[in-house]
């Protein structure tokens, strides 16, 4: 790997944020299946981000919330709402990219976006602190 531990962490919340942005314009312009998809992939990024900290990746989604919620919510790190703010949007990612004649109301995309946002807002107090010591 290429670049610091810290350099990965960082460049994977810009990623987050830069879907975050995308998810907002999509939202605008009516978009709302593909809002609710950037969404997703902010809230993905910025576990992401945190998980680089310790040199862990998994190449399923599952595999990343799953290592986040043991390593950072069962110990306390973060409230236990994250973790559920995580599962609601990794549900409804779900069923907007995968099943057929899934309708995303505007009410709904919103309220993705607003989780990642919050989410966002969550991990990026602690990713600070931390790439402050590395």
């Amino acid at each position: 790997m290429e670049g610091s531990v810290k350099d990965l962490s960082q460049y994977r919340f810009s990623c987050a944020e830069e879907n975050l942005e995308a998810a907002k314009v999509l939202l605008q312009v009516g978009q709302f299946k593909s809002s609710v998809n950037r969404s997703y992939y902010a809230v993905f990024h910025g576990l992401r981000a945190v998980t680089a900290l310790d040199q862990f990746d998994s190449s399923k989604h599952s595999g990343v919330i799953a290592y986040f919620n043991h390593t950072y919510v069962k110990e306390g790190i973060f409230d236990k709402s994250i973790s559920k703010l995580v599962a609601t949007c990794y549900r409804l990612r779900e069923k907007a990219d995968y099943e057929d004649f899934a309708i995303v109301s505007r009410e709904m995309a919103k309220e993705q976006f607003e989780k990642a946002e919050k989410i966002l807002q969550m991990l990026e107090p602690y990713l600070n602190q931390k790439w402050e010591t590395l």
